[in-house]
This record gives C-alpha cells, structure tokens and sequence, in this order.
C-alpha cells in the first residue's frame, strides 16, 4: 500500500502559520516579481479568484472581496516543507518527496496495519500539531491509485482529509468523479484525444484494454491504465541521476540599465548555480552568460556567452571572475535587460575528476565548504561574494539592488532570519 500525503494550498497554508488570524479568510500568493497569482485558497477562489492570473487583472477584485496578497516567500516555504517532511517520513520506512509539498510513503516493508484510515488521520494530526499545516492523505495500492485517493480526500464529502482505495467499490467511487485528464501522467493532448474516444472519467480510463492504450498511446498510458486497475508499474526512482545542466535564470524587478548592476545580477546568479552543484558534487567546465530585454519591447536585444574553463570548477570565486571579464565586451549601452542568467554546462563529477598535475586548482575547495556551511547554518547570502552587491543599500549609496525580484507583499521569513523572528507578548 502507498500513501500520498499533499498540503492543502500549501504558499497559502505556510503563509498562514504564523498568522492564525488569516486563518478561514482569502488568500492568494504571487509569482516572481508579483506577476501572476500562483497559489489561491478555496476561500480566495470562492471569491472569484483564478489561478495563473495575471495579478493586474484580479487587483481590484482583490480590493473588493479583502483578498490577502502576498509575494512568494519561498525561503518560508522551504523551511517549512522540510519540516513537514521530517514529520511525514516518521510515519513509514520509505519515503519519496515528489514535490515541495507532496511525499510519497511505502508501507511494504512496514507491519500490518490494522487500519488504513486512522492511520491516515495519525498522519494529519501530527502534521497540523508540529507544523500547523493542513494536509490530505490518499492510499492505494499504487502510486496512481495512491494520487487518484488523494484527490478524492479532498473533493469527496465525508472523507475528513483521508481517502483509502482499499476495495473495488472505493476505488470505483472515487475513479468515477475524477476526470481522466486529472490522472496522474495523463496529459492535455492525451486527455483530449481520450475525449473523442469517448472516454472522460479516470473510471472509464481504467476499462480500456491495456493493450488498446498502448497502440493508440504509449507504454506510459498503458502502465497508467494497469495502475489504476491496482496492478503496480510505476516506481520512484531510489537514486536519482544528477543533473546535466544547472541554471540560475530571473526576470529582474526593475530593468538594469548600467554595467555595474549587470554584473551584480550575473554574479548573484553564478552563486546560486554553482552551490547547486557543489550540492550534488559536479564540477562544470562550461559556463553559458546570457542576458536581454523583453521580447514584448519593439527592438528584442540581448546577449549570449559560453565562457570555457582549462579545469573543471564549482568555485563561485573562478566562475564569478570569468562571467565578470567577459561582461564589458558584452554589454550594451542604452539596453533595458530584463531576463538574465547563467547555466553551468558539461558537468561531471567532482569524485571522479582526474587532476592535472601540471595545472593546480585556481581555488582552495576549502573556502567553498566553509561558506555553504555558514549559509546552511545561518542562511543563505549570510556569507557570499562581494561581486553580488548588498541588498540592503550602504549608507550614502543609492538604493542597493535594483535589479533584485520585486516583492512587494512579502511577509517575514520567520524561520530563517534572525531579524524575522516571531514576537509574542504576554501580559
């Protein structure tokens, strides 16, 4: 049996952690730069609220119906995700996190258990007592059949926030009221074709002859519709393979327009990257810069670099000083960019690098382990590279990083900023 345990709105729930006054009213969470809604309750939907809206489009409503607007806080988020992780995972001996805010658990190796509903309720309690985040809980005898619960624990009355497929009649319930194209691996395109077969509820999915789905689709339809059926084809994956290529990429808040914050930008983006993949132990050989303005301006203009090392590197220091000569030959005078980044190419890995002996390494690991520490320890950007500007500006000097994400709406980062962290007043 598996379980899929998912946070309810989970931007909108964490934001709501330490403002139980918000607790029971709308709320909505923006995207990057405060473009788009990304994340809405069901009260803010009852309002009339859509999701991936443009944030322009619902701002009166918003006004109107007193819908709580705040900025992606996803320093908040993360922290809170991982605890709610920890939480989750005591609860079975295997654990696969799909998402920031849905955990896959096994109990295959895990004694019998008596029954699956309390267990399901064991899991919320514990998640809303330690973390006061609400979660559904789905279960099945597959990861399909596992998502297809989860769904049901949600929209089905009476289920209290936990939905367990553990006969026919429930599985058939719940297959019946999902729609095929909320299935787990069932595209738009898919869904649209299985419409013109006829086919629009997960329930009828289930009845296609498996072998039908794979002629007329593919083997991943067909592993979808034995799934459903309760045969197991899916498996999560116990090691994932490291990525190939890393990027750091943002639109900017405000348009750069001088070389300075330019190199500011890439320099703060080249940090990000390469902690990425002293992560996951990879050293790059490449590294491509690029920049430009809106494609929505009348003259699209910008720039894009690979800039080649002699040794492979993860030293932000070397990355930062190589993207630093090349931005002067690069940059445009009288350009407005708005989308910059960098991606760190021809990765392998660190362990397995031969070392040259006629050429040394240009930086001591050394320093590279000592910093992410310190930001593990203390924060990100407690400890980074003076290439990257300050956020904050110095006194007499402007107004520090322009081109930093707008965030107007952004609530403390309670968790992870001592300056941030919770009062409470007794009296």
């Amino acid at each position: 049996m598996f379980a899929l345990v998912d946070a309810n709105s989970f931007y909108c729930s964490a934001e709501q952690v330490f403002r139980p006054d918000w607790r029971g009213k709308p709320v909505i969470v923006l995207s990057n730069n405060d473009g788009c809604v990304v994340a809405a309750n069901k009260q803010a939907r009852a309002a009339g609220v859509e999701k991936f809206k443009a944030f322009f489009e619902v701002r009166e409503l918003c006004l109107r119906a007193g819908v709580i607007t705040l900025s992606s806080n996803y320093e908040l988020y993360g922290d809170l995700s991982a605890k709610m992780m920890q939480i989750i995972g005591r609860f079975a001996p295997e654990q696969h996190i799909y998402s920031i805010d849905e955990s896959f658990l096994s109990f295959k190796r895990y004694p019998a258990i008596n029954d699956l509903q309390a267990q399901g309720m064991a899991i919320r309690r514990a998640v809303w007592k330690e973390a006061r985040l609400p979660v559904c809980v789905g279960m099945g005898p597959t990861l399909t059949l596992a998502k297809a619960a989860n769904h049901g624990a949600k929209k089905l009355a009476g289920s209290r926030g936990v939905c367990v497929l553990a006969s026919d009649n429930a599985r058939q319930e719940v297959l019946q009221q999902l729609r095929a194209g909320d299935v787990w691996g069932i595209g738009r395109r898919i869904a649209a074709r299985l419409g013109q077969m006829g086919i629009h509820s997960a329930w009828q999915l289930s009845r296609m002859p498996p072998a039908l789905a794979r002629k007329q689709f593919n083997i991943e339809v067909e592993r979808t519709v034995r799934e459903l059926n309760g045969v197991q084809c899916k498996r999560w994956d116990e090691a994932r393979a490291d990525k190939q290529q890393i990027f750091s990429t943002r639109s900017v808040g405000e348009r750069i327009t001088d070389m300075a914050s330019l190199n500011q930008a890439l320099a703060k983006h080249v940090g990000i990257a390469a902690a990425k993949a002293r992560k996951q132990g990879s050293l790059t050989s490449a590294v491509l810069v690029f920049a430009n303005n809106s494609p929505y301006d009348e003259h699209p203009l910008g720039f894009k670099q690979i800039v080649r090392f002699a040794v492979p590197t993860h030293c932000s220091a070397v990355i930062t000083s190589a993207v630093s000569q090349v931005v002067p030959a690069l940059y445009r005078p009288g350009v407005r960019y708005y989308k910059i980044g960098v991606g760190l190419l021809d990765l392998c890995r660190a362990e397995h690098f031969q070392q040259d002996l006629f050429a040394p390494p240009a930086a001591d690991p050394r320093l590279m382990q000592a910093c992410d520490a310190l930001n593990s320890r203390y924060g990100s950007d407690t400890l980074f590279l003076a290439a990257q500007g300050t956020a904050l500006p110095a006194k007499g000097q402007g107004q520090g990083q322009k081109w930093a994400m707008r965030r107007e709406f952004l609530t403390p980062q309670y968790t992870t900023n001592w300056r941030h962290l919770p009062r409470i007043c007794c009296t």
